[in-house]
C-alpha cells in the first residue's frame, strides 16, 4: 500500500484521535510495530489566526517515522492556507500527508459545520479536498464515517467526492456521526467504498486483536487498517496484527515489558508537556495498560490520584513486581 511515495508493507496504521494521539503515543505505537501515525486533529482556522498553542499540536521529531498531519475545518480556502501555513511554519519533520478530519462526530465540532457535518455535502468535500491539494505538494488524505445517521449513509459518495479533489486515499470508519462509538462498525459500508474507488481505502472501527484486522480486510477488502481506541492503553496491538497478517507466532507483552512501554509514554509526554500537564493528561491511558494486572481497578484508582512521574512509576513497578511474584 502506498500514499504518496510512502510504502506500507502491511497497511498497520495508528488512527487519529483527538486528546490521545500526541507524538508520545505516536513513538511508542511506532515503537509496538505502526507503519504510520496521524497526528492530533488541528484547526486551520487557528493557523491561520496565528494561535501558537495549536501550532505546538503539529509538531513532529524525527523519531516518530512516518506522520500525518491532520487538519480539520469546513472552509475550502481556511484549510488550504491553513495546511499552506503549517508546512511553512518549519514544524521539524514534514509530515508525509496532509489529512482532513471529516468524520469527527463530537458536538462541538460538528455544530461548526466542521468534522463529520462536511458529509452532508458531497461537493464540499470536493472542494475542500482540491483547495488543499492545490495548495501543498504532499499527499491529500481524508478521514470519513459511514454518514452522519442511518437516514444519511453516503461514505461512497463522499469518499468518491475526495477522491475526484485529488485525494490519494481515504480512511473509512464504519460508524455514522450519530452512533459515535457504539454499537459496531458497520463493514459492508467499508466493502462498498472500496469497489467504488480507485485510490487506496483504509478500515476503521473494531479493530481490538489480530484476529479482528484480519476479518476486517477480508471483509472489506480494504488496503490498509487504522486502529483507534483498541490501541489506547494497549500499543502492542500493532505487533499483536502484524504477526497475525504475517502468520507468525505472537507472545503478549510481560507486566515488565507493559511497565516499560507505559513509562515511556509518559516520560515523553512529560518532555513535551511538562510534568503537572502530563501526568494528568495521561492518566487515563496510562491506566489502560493495567487491564492485564491483578487488582487493576484498584491501581487504576491509585493512577488517578497520582500528580508526578515518579508516583506512576512506584505504582507500575510495585503492581508488574506483585504480578511476577503471585
Amino acid at each position: 500500500m502506498k500514499i504518496g511515495t510512502t510504502v506500507l508493507n502491511q497497511g498497520i496504521m495508528l488512527a487519529p484521535m483527538a486528546g490521545y494521539t500526541d507524538r508520545a503515543m505516536r513513538v511508542v505505537a511506532r515503537e509496538c510495530g505502526a507503519e504510520y501515525t496521524v497526528t492530533e486533529m488541528v484547526s486551520a482556522k487557528a493557523v491561520v489566526y496565528g494561535d501558537k498553542k495549536t501550532l505546538s499540536l503539529a509538531r513532529i521529531l524525527p523519531d516518530e517515522g512516518p506522520v500525518a498531519l491532520q487538519i480539520f475545518g469546513s472552509e475550502p480556502e481556511v484549510m488550504a492556507e491553513g495546511a499552506r501555513r503549517l508546512l511553512d511554519e518549519g514544524l521539524g519533520v514534514s509530515p508525509v500527508a496532509i489529512d482532513i478530519n471529516m468524520g469527527c462526530p463530537v458536538n462541538k465540532i460538528f455544530s461548526n459545520g466542521d468534522g463529520s457535518a462536511l458529509m452532508r455535502s458531497p461537493k464540499k468535500i470536493e472542494a475542500t479536498v482540491r483547495a488543499v491539494t492545490d495548495a501543498v505538494s504532499l499527499p491529500v488524505t481524508v478521514k470519513l464515517r459511514s454518514g452522519i445517521d442511518e437516514n444519511s449513509i453516503n461514505a461512497v459518495d463522499c469518499a468518491l467526492a475526495a477522491e475526484c479533489g485529488g485525494a490519494s486515499a481515504v480512511c473509512i470508519h464504519g460508524r455514522t456521526r450519530v452512533q459515535m462509538y457504539g454499537g459496531a462498525a458497520d463493514r459492508k459500508i467499508i466493502e462498498n467504498v472500496k469497489k467504488s474507488l480507485q485510490i487506496p481505502v483504509i478500515a476503521n472501527g473494531d479493530i481490538l486483536t489480530g484476529g479482528d484486522a484480519i476479518s476486517m480486510l477480508r471483509d472489506t477488502g480494504a488496503d490498509g487498517i487504522a486502529v483507534g481506541r483498541g490501541a489506547v492503553g494497549n500499543p502492542f496491538i500493532f505487533g499483536e496484527i502484524a504477526a497475525a497478517l504475517s502468520g507468525a507466532p505472537y507472545s503478549s507483552p510481560t507486566l515488565s515489558e507493559r511497565v516499560r512501554i507505559a513509562l515511556c509514554q509518559l516520560s515523553l509526554a512529560v518532555e513535551e508537556k511538562g510534568e503537572a500537564v502530563a501526568v494528568r493528561e495521561s492518566r487515563k491511558q496510562i491506566a489502560l495498560y493495567l487491564r492485564a494486572f491483578r487488582g487493576s481497578a484498584l491501581l487504576r484508582a491509585e493512577i488517578n490520584r497520582a500528580e508526578s512521574y515518579s508516583e506512576v512509576e512506584d505504582i507500575l513497578r510495585r503492581a508488574a513486581s506483585d504480578g511476577e511474584n503471585a
